[in-house]
């Protein structure tokens, strides 16, 4: 009897005696949540489009800061990401680098962002999309703990959590620069000067995220992705900024090349410990 209870207690321990069943639903249900939101949010059910919402402040040429509309069909790259996260879980029976809820945590809070886009509460959806960015940050930390068991993992669970953590970096950039927009704030008699000094905090904080992640691409793609919209939004079109352009196109270009020397150290680390 005292070595069943151990192998029940070491079992609910380490999860694998618990149903995954609750998490794999939640995180199902929560996925659909999401799309229903997107479809809202692109008009198909009615919704004003997002670019066209709260007074057209997060359409491309509202902000310095705004990515060309281009740069937004990566949410089709990275909903497909979600589902097949969403499928794969279901064979995930332990979660064991204890990503699952965030990922439902992300899901509700992007259609939550849609929510508030839609009522027009811009200030409403900074904190949302902060929140949101601190959630994927917490789960790229976690993954980056642990490696994935299986190529599969490796990209629906690592490379999803990346490419959404890259891209709402700079969506986070361009949706503070609409609320403060809304808000009255242009930035002053100099608006490209404070455009360029955000985009050089993004250039640092993506360039930590490539040094903490060994190099990572799946980050760096959509945050380089953002930038050079940025870059291209700038460069053409009505809100035509030539200082912010080249700010971005920098910001991009020092992302990549500190992705590719972390990447490049990481695969040589082990080489170089076998020679001392």
């Amino acid at each position: 009897m005292t070595g069943q209870g151990t192998t029940v207690r070491s079992s609910a321990v380490t999860g694998e005696g618990r149903s995954p069943l609750v998490r794999q639903v939640a995180v199902t249900l929560t996925f659909v949540v999401c799309i229903i939101g997107s479809l809202i949010g692109v008009g198909v059910f009615g919704g004003t489009r997002v670019a066209e919402a709260a007074d057209g402040l997060l359409s491309a040429d509202a902000t310095l800061l705004a990515p060309a509309t281009e740069a937004f069909s990566v949410w089709s790259v990275i909903y497909a990401g979600l589902g097949l996260y969403t499928v794969w879980q279901w064979w995930d029976r332990t979660d064991e680098r204890r990503i699952a809820w965030l990922v439902a945590a992300s899901l509700v809070l992007n259609a939550a962002w849609i929510l508030a886009v839609q009522a027009g509460i811009v200030a409403l959806s900074v904190v949302v999309i902060l929140a949101l960015l601190v959630v994927l940050a917490v789960a790229f930390a976690r993954l980056l703990g642990g490696r994935p068991r299986s190529r599969v993992e490796a990209v629906v669970a690592d490379g999803t959590v990346g490419i959404y953590l890259g891209w709402v970096s700079v969506a986070t950039c361009a949706n503070i620069a609409a609320a403060l927009y809304g808000a009255g704030f242009t930035g002053g008699s100099r608006p490209e000067l404070w455009a360029v000094g955000v985009l050089a905090v993004v250039a640092v904080i993506g360039s930590a995220v490539a040094v903490i992640g060994r190099g990572r691409i799946a980050p760096a793609l959509t945050t380089v992705w953002g930038l050079s919209w940025i870059a291209i939004g700038r460069g053409t079109g009505d809100a035509e900024a030539t200082t912010t352009a080249v700010a971005a196109a920098v910001a991009a270009a020092i992302i990549a090349v500190v992705t590719v020397a972390s990447r490049v150290r990481a695969l040589t680390a082990p080489r170089r410990q076998e020679t001392t």
